[in-house]
């Protein structure tokens, strides 16, 4: 396994690409972005740094402990949205642990363009990154989480089926926090 490539109806998650770091530093500058994730929009520089030297490297490290049937543990997977259409880069679609979440906290994030927004493409994305990590490695838990007034967020999470827990705050704000069972999942399917 050398890459992991998922199709959803509209969109395709895949590994990030080198080509992809410009468009995805662009949208990290969208304010309908770094609104619900502050901290992303840094400078070309320093996007450049993280992507060349923890983002692919780690991907690659994610695919090739998937690959082997081992475990993941903490390694992160990052996961470009890909536009069927057109195949321009709109978005992400990550997992990670989230180390402010009581344990289990392996967490899905996603962010999506501006231009792309209200057309089921994120929801898309979260499912197929949900279908993937409960059916290609042993997590058995995932979170998620929301800034209160987030409200697309949170109408994603819901459409994904994950369950409120209750708010978490979070470098002082405050976020619903959701968590999905690979059984509860997998039942429903």
């Amino acid at each position: 396994m050398d890459t992991i490539l998922i199709d959803c109806k509209d969109v395709i998650l895949r590994e990030f690409l080198v080509s992809d770091l410009d468009p995805f530093h662009a949208l990290t500058w969208q304010p309908e972005i770094y609104e619900y994730l502050p901290g992303w929009n840094v400078p070309k520089e320093q996007r450049e740094d993280w992507f060349m030297n923890y983002e692919l490297p780690e991907n690659e490290q994610f695919f090739n402990a998937v690959s082997q049937g081992a475990d993941i543990g903490d390694i992160r997977l990052r996961l470009g949205i890909i536009l069927k259409e057109t195949g321009d880069f709109i978005g992400w679609c990550c997992s990670g642990i989230k180390d402010e979440l009581p344990a289990p906290n392996r967490e899905i994030m996603y962010a999506i363009s501006k231009d792309h927004r209200g057309k089921g493409y994120t929801t898309q994305a979260a499912q197929g990154m949900i279908n993937y990590l409960f059916e290609n490695t042993n997590v058995e838990t995932l979170s998620a989480v929301a800034l209160l007034h987030n409200e697309p967020s949170n109408r994603v999470i819901q459409k994904c089926r994950f369950d409120l827990q209750g708010i978490v705050e979070i470098d002082d704000e405050k976020y619903n926090h959701y968590r999905l069972n690979k059984h509860d999942w997998t039942a429903k399917q």
